[in-house]
């Protein structure tokens, strides 16, 4: 059995456009005036035959519109996007189709023709429930806009996320509780709880290293905030089951699972990432990253890609651990030296699992603790 069979099989497509631009993204989103969404049609369709022919005889686990806001695409593209997507591939029984939102960019009938083209999960960028702080992050949105956009999302589909991000400036860890359990107040199945990083080549990095953005909470008060999100979250029926992300038993997100297990998955449009495994060794894809020069070069040579690239089993091994220890489930150790023809120190885990690092078994995973100094942890082990 090929390895990635393990993880499962995933599609992910990236609409690359945003109403505008938010200071602390680094993802590949713009701006844009006009959008030819017929012309993006023919170039997506184009590319999910291509990346089909690559992929035969595969059963298809989870599809993934993420951005960019793709809640602004027309429900006519999402559903012109499926069809050619059901023509390439048989999809799962339980086939999990997700589609990122915006609180800002969502309305009902939209949403339901989302529904009618196949989407069954909604994950929504509400980012705080403070308006101050909305501001401050640069959303276009209002708390009450994301509360009704949420309660409209959840008239149409049964499974709903939404993000939101903490450590945000002047936050202290009391308001961040009394925010989250606000958040899980609402009928929410799944909730993604990001740290804010200040990335290099965003608004948000200019301003910081310009000497602004003052008053953001210590990392050691940041830490505190990510170990008290866990106790609340499990509390609350919603245990933390991979680093950033929570939910109730059997609502975790597929298609991130298959990243973080290790599976095979498709990226297909501007700056998009996968991983296929060919002839029984895997590849790292990347496509082209700006939008006009990815539209152009599948309209001119038939792909988006620039060359993919063979992962050596180091490599592979190296990935596979640096994904499936951000898991609560953690990582089967035979696994990883079947993939990287290794075996990981046994010393060095017995002392991480004495340190309270990890637990160990038939499989290895980080603790709570652990993942809260998760790369430490990850560089002692690959040491």
């Amino acid at each position: 059995m090929e390895d990635w069979r393990n993880g499962g099989f995933g599609l992910y497509l990236h609409w690359p456009f945003c109403a505008s631009k938010c200071p602390y993204c680094d993802f590949n989103s713009h701006v844009a005036a006009q959008i030819d969404e017929s012309r993006w049609n023919r170039a997506f369709l184009s590319e999910i035959a291509r990346v089909a022919e690559l992929t035969p005889g595969r059963v298809l686990n989870t599809v993934f519109f993420g951005g960019g806001t793709p809640s602004l695409m027309s429900p006519d593209l999402v559903q012109s996007i499926l069809d050619k997507v059901r023509g390439h591939w048989t999809l799962a029984n339980d086939v999990e189709i997700t589609l990122e939102a915006n609180p800002g960019s969502v309305e009902a009938g939209r949403f339901r023709g989302y529904a009618d083209a196949g989407v069954n999960r909604i994950s929504m960028g509400v980012q705080s429930l403070n308006d101050d702080d909305l501001r401050r992050l640069g959303r276009l949105h209002s708390v009450a806009e994301a509360r009704a956009a949420f309660d409209v999302a959840r008239s149409v589909f049964d499974r709903v996320s939404f993000d939101l991000i903490y450590a945000r400036q002047g936050q202290t860890a009391d308001a961040w509780c009394n925010e989250l359990r606000e958040a899980l107040s609402m009928a929410v199945d799944h909730l993604s709880v990001y740290q804010l990083t200040i990335e290099d080549g965003t608004a948000f990095g200019a301003r910081y290293a310009a000497g602004g953005l003052r008053d953001l909470p210590e990392d050691d008060t940041a830490a505190d905030m990510y170990l008290m999100t866990q106790e609340v979250c499990a509390a609350h029926g919603m245990p933390g089951y991979e680093v950033s992300n929570h939910a109730k038993i059997g609502s975790e997100s597929r298609h991130n699972l298959i990243y973080w297990r290790y599976g095979d998955y498709a990226g297909i449009g501007p700056g998009a990432h996968g991983r296929l495994t060919q002839n029984g060794v895997r590849h790292a894809t990347e496509a082209v990253r700006a939008p006009g020069a990815w539209l152009a070069q599948v309209e001119a040579q038939g792909h988006g890609e620039l060359a993919p690239e063979a992962l050596s089993p180091v490599d592979a091994g190296t990935e596979f651990l640096l994904m499936g220890l951000r898991l609560a489930e953690g990582i089967d150790p035979e696994r990883y030296a079947a993939i990287s023809g290794k075996v990981l120190d046994r010393d060095t885990i017995t002392r991480l699992e004495e340190m309270g690092m990890l637990t160990t078994g038939t499989r290895i995973a980080a603790t709570d603790a652990g993942r809260a100094v998760l790369n430490a942890v990850l560089r002692e082990l690959l040491a």
